[in-house]
Protein backbone atom coordinates (compact mmCIF):
# COMPACT_ATOMS: atom_id res chain seq x y z
CA UNK A 1 0.00 0.00 0.00
CA UNK A 2 1.17 3.84 -0.85
CA UNK A 3 0.21 6.38 1.36
CA UNK A 4 -0.63 10.10 -0.83
CA UNK A 5 -2.06 13.04 0.59
CA UNK A 6 -5.55 11.58 -1.30
CA UNK A 7 -5.93 8.17 0.65
CA UNK A 8 -4.53 4.91 0.39
CA UNK A 9 -3.82 3.49 -3.17
CA UNK A 10 -3.31 -0.07 -3.46
CA UNK A 11 -0.69 -1.11 -5.99
CA UNK A 12 -1.54 -4.85 -6.40
CA UNK A 13 -5.08 -6.21 -8.13
CA UNK A 14 -6.80 -8.35 -5.10
CA UNK A 15 -7.47 -12.20 -5.44
CA UNK A 16 -10.79 -13.41 -6.60
CA UNK A 17 -13.06 -15.00 -4.40
CA UNK A 18 -15.37 -18.05 -4.48
CA UNK A 19 -18.66 -16.61 -4.55
CA UNK A 20 -21.25 -17.04 -1.42
CA UNK A 21 -22.32 -20.83 -1.13
CA UNK A 22 -26.44 -19.28 -1.07
CA UNK A 23 -25.61 -18.05 -4.25
CA UNK A 24 -24.31 -20.64 -6.59
CA UNK A 25 -24.79 -24.68 -6.55
CA UNK A 26 -28.42 -26.36 -5.77
CA UNK A 27 -28.67 -23.81 -2.80
CA UNK A 28 -28.66 -20.82 -5.15
CA UNK A 29 -30.67 -22.08 -7.97
CA UNK A 30 -33.65 -22.88 -5.28
CA UNK A 31 -33.05 -19.43 -3.55
CA UNK A 32 -32.91 -17.60 -7.13
CA UNK A 33 -35.85 -19.30 -8.63
CA UNK A 34 -38.26 -20.53 -5.94
CA UNK A 35 -37.90 -18.04 -2.78
CA UNK A 36 -36.27 -15.30 -4.70
CA UNK A 37 -39.41 -13.24 -2.63
CA UNK A 38 -42.21 -13.78 -0.55
CA UNK A 39 -44.61 -14.14 -3.76
CA UNK A 40 -42.39 -16.68 -4.83
CA UNK A 41 -42.12 -18.67 -1.81
CA UNK A 42 -46.28 -18.55 -1.50
CA UNK A 43 -46.84 -19.72 -5.24
CA UNK A 44 -43.38 -22.46 -4.96
CA UNK A 45 -45.27 -23.45 -1.40
CA UNK A 46 -48.91 -23.67 -3.02
CA UNK A 47 -47.58 -25.58 -6.09
CA UNK A 48 -45.38 -27.85 -4.01
CA UNK A 49 -48.95 -28.61 -2.16
CA UNK A 50 -50.86 -29.00 -5.46
CA UNK A 51 -48.56 -31.55 -6.79
CA UNK A 52 -48.05 -33.59 -3.44
CA UNK A 53 -52.09 -33.68 -3.65
CA UNK A 54 -52.00 -34.91 -7.14
CA UNK A 55 -48.89 -36.75 -7.71
CA UNK A 56 -49.29 -39.85 -5.28
CA UNK A 57 -52.95 -40.74 -6.22
CA UNK A 58 -51.61 -40.94 -9.94
CA UNK A 59 -48.08 -42.54 -9.54
CA UNK A 60 -50.41 -45.43 -7.58
CA UNK A 61 -53.24 -45.60 -9.87
CA UNK A 62 -50.59 -45.50 -13.20
CA UNK A 63 -47.80 -47.13 -11.99
CA UNK A 64 -48.19 -49.48 -8.70
CA UNK A 65 -51.94 -50.79 -9.24
CA UNK A 66 -51.66 -50.60 -13.18
CA UNK A 67 -52.43 -54.09 -14.89
CA UNK A 68 -48.87 -54.28 -17.65
CA UNK A 69 -49.89 -57.67 -18.83
CA UNK A 70 -53.35 -58.88 -20.34
CA UNK A 71 -54.91 -60.89 -22.78
CA UNK A 72 -58.76 -59.67 -22.30
CA UNK A 73 -60.86 -57.80 -20.32
CA UNK A 74 -60.99 -60.05 -16.99
CA UNK A 75 -57.09 -58.32 -16.21
CA UNK A 76 -58.75 -55.39 -15.89
CA UNK A 77 -61.44 -55.47 -14.14
CA UNK A 78 -62.43 -56.64 -10.23
CA UNK A 79 -64.33 -59.97 -9.76
CA UNK A 80 -67.88 -58.34 -9.08
CA UNK A 81 -67.05 -57.44 -12.39
CA UNK A 82 -65.85 -60.81 -13.77
CA UNK A 83 -62.10 -59.96 -13.49
CA UNK A 84 -59.28 -61.09 -11.67
CA UNK A 85 -58.85 -58.13 -9.36
CA UNK A 86 -60.51 -57.35 -6.02
CA UNK A 87 -62.98 -55.50 -5.45
CA UNK A 88 -62.19 -51.62 -4.79
CA UNK A 89 -58.94 -52.18 -7.30
CA UNK A 90 -58.57 -48.84 -9.98
CA UNK A 91 -55.66 -49.23 -11.36
CA UNK A 92 -54.99 -48.59 -15.11
CA UNK A 93 -55.09 -50.96 -17.71
CA UNK A 94 -51.86 -50.75 -19.90
CA UNK A 95 -52.61 -54.54 -20.92
CA UNK A 96 -54.90 -52.93 -23.17
CA UNK A 97 -52.68 -50.00 -25.05
CA UNK A 98 -49.97 -52.93 -25.21
CA UNK A 99 -52.59 -55.50 -27.08
CA UNK A 100 -53.62 -52.67 -29.04
CA UNK A 101 -50.78 -50.33 -29.86
CA UNK A 102 -50.00 -51.28 -33.76
CA UNK A 103 -54.09 -50.63 -34.38
CA UNK A 104 -53.14 -47.30 -32.79
CA UNK A 105 -50.23 -46.62 -34.45
CA UNK A 106 -51.21 -47.88 -38.20
CA UNK A 107 -55.49 -48.18 -38.16
CA UNK A 108 -56.48 -50.97 -40.10
CA UNK A 109 -53.13 -50.96 -42.33
CA UNK A 110 -52.89 -54.44 -43.48
CA UNK A 111 -50.83 -55.94 -41.19
CA UNK A 112 -48.60 -57.74 -43.96
CA UNK A 113 -47.86 -54.65 -45.80
CA UNK A 114 -46.83 -52.50 -42.55
CA UNK A 115 -43.56 -52.52 -43.18
CA UNK A 116 -44.12 -50.24 -45.49
CA UNK A 117 -45.30 -47.52 -43.40
CA UNK A 118 -42.05 -48.30 -41.02
CA UNK A 119 -39.17 -47.66 -44.04
CA UNK A 120 -41.62 -44.45 -44.94
CA UNK A 121 -41.36 -43.14 -41.26
CA UNK A 122 -37.49 -43.78 -41.31
CA UNK A 123 -36.64 -41.78 -44.28
CA UNK A 124 -38.63 -39.13 -43.24
CA UNK A 125 -36.60 -38.81 -40.37
CA UNK A 126 -33.60 -39.24 -41.54
CA UNK A 127 -34.59 -36.32 -43.84
CA UNK A 128 -35.92 -33.75 -41.68
CA UNK A 129 -33.79 -34.68 -38.65
CA UNK A 130 -30.60 -32.67 -40.35
CA UNK A 131 -32.73 -29.61 -40.89
CA UNK A 132 -33.40 -29.69 -37.30
CA UNK A 133 -29.17 -29.24 -36.58
CA UNK A 134 -28.31 -25.57 -37.21
CA UNK A 135 -24.57 -27.05 -38.46
CA UNK A 136 -25.43 -29.82 -40.46
CA UNK A 137 -24.13 -29.90 -43.87
CA UNK A 138 -25.76 -29.45 -47.21
CA UNK A 139 -29.02 -27.87 -46.08
CA UNK A 140 -30.03 -26.86 -49.39
CA UNK A 141 -29.98 -30.71 -50.86
CA UNK A 142 -31.68 -32.29 -47.77
CA UNK A 143 -34.83 -29.76 -47.91
CA UNK A 144 -35.47 -30.55 -51.32
CA UNK A 145 -34.99 -34.37 -51.02
CA UNK A 146 -37.38 -33.88 -47.71
CA UNK A 147 -39.90 -31.33 -49.65
CA UNK A 148 -39.35 -32.32 -53.62
CA UNK A 149 -38.74 -36.25 -53.65
CA UNK A 150 -40.07 -37.27 -50.26
CA UNK A 151 -43.70 -36.73 -50.53
CA UNK A 152 -43.61 -38.68 -54.37
CA UNK A 153 -41.70 -41.73 -52.95
CA UNK A 154 -43.86 -41.93 -49.80
CA UNK A 155 -47.36 -41.60 -51.75
CA UNK A 156 -46.48 -44.48 -54.22
CA UNK A 157 -44.70 -46.23 -51.06
CA UNK A 158 -47.95 -46.18 -48.86
CA UNK A 159 -50.78 -46.31 -51.42
CA UNK A 160 -49.01 -48.81 -54.02
CA UNK A 161 -50.73 -50.61 -56.31
CA UNK A 162 -47.31 -50.20 -58.66
CA UNK A 163 -43.92 -51.50 -58.56
CA UNK A 164 -45.29 -54.80 -57.58
CA UNK A 165 -46.83 -53.23 -54.08
CA UNK A 166 -50.25 -54.19 -53.49
CA UNK A 167 -53.03 -51.36 -53.04
CA UNK A 168 -53.76 -50.32 -49.78
CA UNK A 169 -56.98 -47.79 -49.85
CA UNK A 170 -56.75 -44.54 -47.88
CA UNK A 171 -60.19 -45.81 -45.50
CA UNK A 172 -57.62 -48.37 -44.03
CA UNK A 173 -55.34 -45.96 -42.86
CA UNK A 174 -55.61 -44.69 -39.01
CA UNK A 175 -53.71 -44.48 -35.87
CA UNK A 176 -51.12 -41.99 -35.39
CA UNK A 177 -49.90 -42.45 -38.96
CA UNK A 178 -52.72 -40.16 -40.01
CA UNK A 179 -52.27 -38.23 -37.37
CA UNK A 180 -48.84 -37.19 -38.54
CA UNK A 181 -49.73 -37.27 -42.17
CA UNK A 182 -52.53 -34.61 -41.67
CA UNK A 183 -49.84 -32.84 -39.66
CA UNK A 184 -47.13 -32.63 -41.33
CA UNK A 185 -49.01 -31.54 -44.69
CA UNK A 186 -50.69 -28.71 -42.65
CA UNK A 187 -47.85 -27.46 -41.48
CA UNK A 188 -45.86 -27.64 -44.21
CA UNK A 189 -48.67 -26.30 -46.79
CA UNK A 190 -49.43 -23.70 -43.47
CA UNK A 191 -46.09 -22.06 -43.97
CA UNK A 192 -45.52 -22.05 -47.47
CA UNK A 193 -49.25 -20.81 -48.03
CA UNK A 194 -49.50 -18.69 -45.55
CA UNK A 195 -46.32 -16.72 -46.09
CA UNK A 196 -48.30 -16.11 -49.42
CA UNK A 197 -51.28 -14.96 -47.77
CA UNK A 198 -49.51 -12.44 -45.64
CA UNK A 199 -47.51 -11.23 -48.49
CA UNK A 200 -51.04 -10.89 -50.65
CA UNK A 201 -52.85 -8.74 -47.88
CA UNK A 202 -49.57 -6.44 -47.86
CA UNK A 203 -49.74 -6.13 -51.73
CA UNK A 204 -50.02 -2.95 -53.51
CA UNK A 205 -52.60 -4.78 -56.05
CA UNK A 206 -56.06 -4.11 -55.06
CA UNK A 207 -57.10 -7.27 -56.66
CA UNK A 208 -54.34 -9.60 -54.73
CA UNK A 209 -55.28 -7.65 -51.37
CA UNK A 210 -58.97 -8.18 -51.28
CA UNK A 211 -58.74 -11.88 -52.55
CA UNK A 212 -55.88 -12.59 -49.86
CA UNK A 213 -58.06 -10.55 -47.38
CA UNK A 214 -61.42 -12.23 -48.11
CA UNK A 215 -60.14 -15.78 -48.48
CA UNK A 216 -58.29 -15.24 -44.95
CA UNK A 217 -61.16 -13.55 -43.04
CA UNK A 218 -63.77 -16.04 -44.06
CA UNK A 219 -61.74 -19.59 -43.26
CA UNK A 220 -60.63 -17.97 -39.81
CA UNK A 221 -64.93 -17.14 -39.22
CA UNK A 222 -65.82 -20.70 -39.16
CA UNK A 223 -64.38 -23.48 -37.32
CA UNK A 224 -62.06 -26.34 -38.39
CA UNK A 225 -65.27 -28.62 -37.69
CA UNK A 226 -67.03 -26.74 -40.78
CA UNK A 227 -64.78 -26.80 -42.71
CA UNK A 228 -63.81 -30.77 -42.44
CA UNK A 229 -67.16 -31.14 -43.19
CA UNK A 230 -67.52 -29.10 -46.22
CA UNK A 231 -64.74 -30.73 -47.61
CA UNK A 232 -66.00 -34.10 -46.98
CA UNK A 233 -69.25 -34.20 -47.82
CA UNK A 234 -70.33 -30.81 -49.20
CA UNK A 235 -67.72 -30.84 -52.23
CA UNK A 236 -68.27 -33.94 -53.63
CA UNK A 237 -72.03 -32.58 -54.43
CA UNK A 238 -70.35 -29.94 -56.62
CA UNK A 239 -68.23 -32.08 -58.77
CA UNK A 240 -68.99 -33.70 -62.01
CA UNK A 241 -70.63 -36.70 -61.80
CA UNK A 242 -67.83 -39.42 -61.60
CA UNK A 243 -64.89 -37.05 -60.37
CA UNK A 244 -64.03 -38.05 -56.67
CA UNK A 245 -61.23 -36.83 -54.59
CA UNK A 246 -59.95 -38.98 -51.90
CA UNK A 247 -61.40 -38.59 -48.32
CA UNK A 248 -58.37 -38.27 -47.03
CA UNK A 249 -56.91 -35.64 -49.90
CA UNK A 250 -60.14 -33.87 -48.96
CA UNK A 251 -59.03 -33.77 -45.08
CA UNK A 252 -55.67 -32.79 -45.98
CA UNK A 253 -56.91 -29.89 -48.19
CA UNK A 254 -59.32 -28.77 -45.38
CA UNK A 255 -56.89 -28.85 -42.68
CA UNK A 256 -54.08 -26.86 -44.98
CA UNK A 257 -56.61 -24.29 -46.18
CA UNK A 258 -58.13 -23.49 -42.54
CA UNK A 259 -54.21 -23.48 -40.95
CA UNK A 260 -53.04 -21.07 -43.53
CA UNK A 261 -55.48 -18.93 -43.12
CA UNK A 262 -54.59 -18.28 -39.11
CA UNK A 263 -50.83 -18.49 -40.08
CA UNK A 264 -51.10 -15.93 -42.53
CA UNK A 265 -51.89 -13.75 -39.63
CA UNK A 266 -49.22 -14.76 -37.37
CA UNK A 267 -47.09 -13.89 -40.44
CA UNK A 268 -48.32 -10.64 -40.90
CA UNK A 269 -47.86 -9.82 -37.65
CA UNK A 270 -43.84 -10.18 -38.19
CA UNK A 271 -44.12 -8.25 -41.51
CA UNK A 272 -45.66 -5.18 -39.52
CA UNK A 273 -42.77 -5.58 -37.14
CA UNK A 274 -40.12 -4.58 -39.31
CA UNK A 275 -38.92 -1.39 -39.51
CA UNK A 276 -40.06 0.57 -43.18
CA UNK A 277 -36.12 1.20 -42.96
CA UNK A 278 -35.00 -2.17 -43.58
CA UNK A 279 -37.64 -1.71 -46.87
CA UNK A 280 -36.40 1.12 -48.23
CA UNK A 281 -32.08 0.04 -47.65
CA UNK A 282 -33.30 -3.12 -50.03
CA UNK A 283 -34.99 -0.74 -52.61
CA UNK A 284 -31.91 1.20 -52.38
CA UNK A 285 -29.85 -1.81 -53.66
CA UNK A 286 -32.25 -2.07 -56.53
CA UNK A 287 -33.56 -5.59 -55.34
CA UNK A 288 -36.74 -6.75 -57.10
CA UNK A 289 -39.75 -7.47 -55.07
CA UNK A 290 -39.01 -11.16 -54.51
CA UNK A 291 -35.75 -10.46 -53.90
CA UNK A 292 -36.38 -7.87 -50.93
CA UNK A 293 -38.57 -10.53 -49.45
CA UNK A 294 -36.65 -13.53 -49.51
CA UNK A 295 -33.43 -12.16 -48.74
CA UNK A 296 -33.66 -9.05 -46.14
CA UNK A 297 -37.72 -9.16 -45.08
CA UNK A 298 -39.10 -12.45 -44.54
CA UNK A 299 -35.81 -13.79 -43.08
CA UNK A 300 -35.82 -10.94 -40.08
CA UNK A 301 -39.86 -11.23 -39.91
CA UNK A 302 -40.17 -15.02 -38.99
CA UNK A 303 -37.18 -14.94 -37.32
CA UNK A 304 -39.64 -12.35 -34.90
CA UNK A 305 -42.56 -14.76 -35.14
CA UNK A 306 -41.30 -18.03 -33.75
CA UNK A 307 -43.32 -18.25 -30.93
CA UNK A 308 -46.60 -17.76 -32.98
CA UNK A 309 -45.56 -20.05 -35.74
CA UNK A 310 -44.81 -22.85 -33.50
CA UNK A 311 -48.08 -22.24 -31.66
CA UNK A 312 -49.41 -22.60 -34.67
CA UNK A 313 -48.12 -26.20 -35.91
CA UNK A 314 -48.98 -27.11 -32.06
CA UNK A 315 -52.63 -26.05 -32.88
CA UNK A 316 -52.93 -27.70 -36.33
CA UNK A 317 -51.31 -30.47 -34.77
CA UNK A 318 -53.60 -31.14 -32.00
CA UNK A 319 -56.60 -29.81 -34.43
CA UNK A 320 -55.98 -33.17 -36.48
CA UNK A 321 -57.93 -34.97 -33.86
CA UNK A 322 -61.28 -33.52 -35.34
CA UNK A 323 -61.02 -35.62 -38.38
CA UNK A 324 -62.74 -38.18 -36.27
CA UNK A 325 -66.03 -36.78 -37.31
CA UNK A 326 -65.72 -37.43 -40.66
CA UNK A 327 -64.88 -40.66 -40.47
CA UNK A 328 -61.33 -40.94 -40.14
CA UNK A 329 -59.55 -42.51 -37.22
CA UNK A 330 -56.15 -40.76 -36.05
CA UNK A 331 -54.36 -41.09 -32.78
CA UNK A 332 -57.39 -40.39 -30.82
CA UNK A 333 -59.97 -41.70 -33.18
CA UNK A 334 -58.41 -45.44 -32.96
CA UNK A 335 -58.16 -45.39 -29.39
CA UNK A 336 -61.76 -44.71 -29.36
CA UNK A 337 -62.58 -47.19 -31.52
CA UNK A 338 -61.19 -49.46 -29.71
CA UNK A 339 -63.33 -49.02 -26.81
CA UNK A 340 -66.01 -51.04 -28.50
CA UNK A 341 -64.16 -54.09 -28.51
CA UNK A 342 -66.39 -56.52 -25.94
CA UNK A 343 -63.25 -58.51 -25.45
CA UNK A 344 -61.68 -55.05 -23.54
CA UNK A 345 -64.91 -53.57 -22.28
CA UNK A 346 -63.79 -52.49 -18.44
CA UNK A 347 -64.13 -49.54 -16.70
CA UNK A 348 -60.66 -48.61 -16.72
CA UNK A 349 -60.21 -49.35 -20.41
CA UNK A 350 -61.49 -45.60 -21.79
CA UNK A 351 -59.52 -43.76 -19.15
CA UNK A 352 -56.09 -45.55 -19.92
CA UNK A 353 -56.84 -45.19 -23.51
CA UNK A 354 -57.33 -41.65 -23.51
CA UNK A 355 -54.14 -40.80 -21.11
CA UNK A 356 -52.25 -43.28 -23.43
CA UNK A 357 -53.20 -40.70 -26.35
CA UNK A 358 -53.16 -37.97 -24.47
CA UNK A 359 -49.33 -38.41 -23.71
CA UNK A 360 -48.17 -38.81 -27.09
CA UNK A 361 -49.88 -35.88 -28.24
CA UNK A 362 -48.06 -33.70 -25.18
CA UNK A 363 -45.06 -35.28 -26.46
CA UNK A 364 -44.64 -34.19 -29.93
CA UNK A 365 -46.22 -30.89 -28.84
CA UNK A 366 -43.93 -30.20 -25.68
CA UNK A 367 -41.06 -31.53 -28.20
CA UNK A 368 -41.88 -28.92 -31.04
CA UNK A 369 -41.99 -26.25 -27.95
CA UNK A 370 -38.58 -27.18 -26.40
CA UNK A 371 -37.19 -26.73 -29.72
CA UNK A 372 -38.83 -23.22 -30.85
CA UNK A 373 -37.52 -22.25 -27.47
CA UNK A 374 -33.96 -23.14 -28.88
CA UNK A 375 -33.76 -21.63 -32.30
CA UNK A 376 -35.39 -18.49 -31.03
CA UNK A 377 -32.76 -18.32 -28.38
CA UNK A 378 -30.50 -19.01 -31.31
CA UNK A 379 -31.81 -16.73 -33.87
CA UNK A 380 -32.97 -13.97 -32.13
CA UNK A 381 -30.13 -12.48 -30.50
CA UNK A 382 -30.42 -9.14 -32.03
CA UNK A 383 -33.95 -8.24 -29.78
CA UNK A 384 -32.70 -9.67 -26.46
CA UNK A 385 -32.59 -7.58 -23.62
Amino acid sequence: MQKNSLGFVRSEMMMSEPAPLDETGLLGWIRKHLFSSVGDALLTILGLAILAYILPPFVRWAIIEAQWTGTDRTFCATVSQGGLHPDGWSGACWAFVDAKIEQFLFGRYPIAERWRVIICASVFICLFVPLLIPRFPRKVANAVALFGLFPVFAFFLLVGGSFGLSYVETPLWGGLMITLILSIVGITVSLALGTLLALGRRSEMLFVRYTCIGFIETVRGVPLVTVLFMASVMLPLFLPQGFAFDKLMRALVGVALFSSAYMAEVVRGGLQAISKGQYEGADSLGLTYWHKMGLVVLPQALRLVIPGIVNSFIGIFKDTSLVYIIGMFDLLGAVRQNFSDANWASPQTPTSGLVFAGFVFWLFCFSMSRYSIYMESRLNTGHQR
